[in-house]
């Protein structure tokens, strides 16, 4: 199976530790009486931004007309991409974001009227420019079938934390540029879609917004991720802006998260093999004690320690199995 290139750092650990600690509170505040107005308010900001980030002019106050059904002033094209996100995002419960089918019909709702391969992989070479000039060659037409089967298997089939894996499949998506146009916001819908199987409130999280605000930041960390060929930096930054968009949403100020994994995990070489099963919780003890030069006793120690403070726990038998790291509490 084909394992896209990532690191996952210390950093990136103990922001999935945050975000798992604040997520059930941003859940309850949807639960509250103002969840429906917050659901209907976070949806027009999330079109509104996906859209803008592409060049769509429209305003907040316009996209919430549109939605509204009321008839607005504006270039064709704009209205139609708002109305085709609204319908996209409309899809959201009926999309599998594990098949790659569904964001084939994804993108033709998408893209419906805007282009002639609407709902299919792009049939030309597309490279993405900037003010100077080209930033990226995306891979050539003919090996984008492959190279998309290739993700959607690891995605399906990783057993890496959700939270890395929607990061990773959201870098991969757009280096691969699979589509003639629209490739960024179907990315930030996929990313989207995965974090909803870690829980329903990413469906109302306004990822979208995020990015939006920090655009020069995003494109910073693909071409960083980019350039040194391991999506750890967009990890970092995703993980990042998420953690921030929750707490911005918590509906009170909070005060700074304890860090809960070096208090959980002292040790530097108990915090290194978490860091690898993170990454593979199918390694060995020979392989884990290969990797941190270590011998198999002191990884079984490492393992038995980490199982007993709750961090990890063993999935099926010891030779077929694989280690499985829990959030945080």
């Amino acid at each position: 199976m084909y394992i896209p290139p990532f690191t996952i750092s210390a950093d990136v650990i103990n922001k999935i530790a945050e975000i798992s600690r604040l997520i059930e509170r941003y859940a309850i505040l949807l639960e509250k009486e103002e969840g429906l107005r917050l659901r209907k308010a976070n949806r027009i900001q999330t079109i509104h931004s996906s859209l803008a980030i592409e060049g769509n002019t429209l305003s907040v106050d316009e996209v919430r007309d549109i939605i509204d059904g009321k008839t607005i002033v504006a270039p064709p094209r704009e209205i139609q991409e708002v109305k085709n996100a609204i319908k996209t995002y409309e899809m959201y419960p009926l999309l599998n974001p594990f098949k790659e089918r569904d964001m084939l019909k994804a993108h033709a709702q998408m893209m419906e009227a805007i282009i002639d391969t609407a709902g299919h992989y792009r049939p030309n070479g597309v490279g993405v420019f900037s003010e100077k000039g080209l930033v990226h060659m995306a891979p050539p037409a003919d090996r984008v079938p492959q190279l998309m089967g290739d993700l959607f298997d690891w995605l399906k089939h990783g057993k890496d934390h959700l939270l890395i894996r929607s990061c990773v499949f959201h870098y991969e998506f757009e280096f691969i540029h699979p589509f003639a146009d629209g490739n960024g916001r179907m990315g930030r819908l996929w990313q989207s879609l995965i974090l909803g199987h870690l829980h329903p409130l990413f469906e109302h999280l306004p990822i979208e917004n995020m990015v939006f605000a920090n655009q020069q930041e995003y494109y910073d960390a693909i071409a960083t991720s980019t350039r040194i060929a391991d999506s750890g930096p967009f990890i970092n930054f995703m993980l990042g802006e998420i953690l921030k968009t929750l707490k911005s949403h918590q509906g009170e100020e909070l005060n700074k998260v304890p860090n809960k994994v070096p208090d959980k995990v002292p040790n530097k070489s108990e915090l290194s093999v978490l860091a690898l099963l993170m990454k593979d919780g199918g390694l060995t003890m020979m392989q884990l004690a290969k990797k941190m030069h270590l011998s198999e006793s002191g990884i079984k120690k490492i393992l038995a320690s980490l199982k007993s403070l709750g961090l990890i726990v063993r999935i099926g038998s010891n030779k077929t199995g694989y280690w499985q790291v829990n959030e945080a509490d």
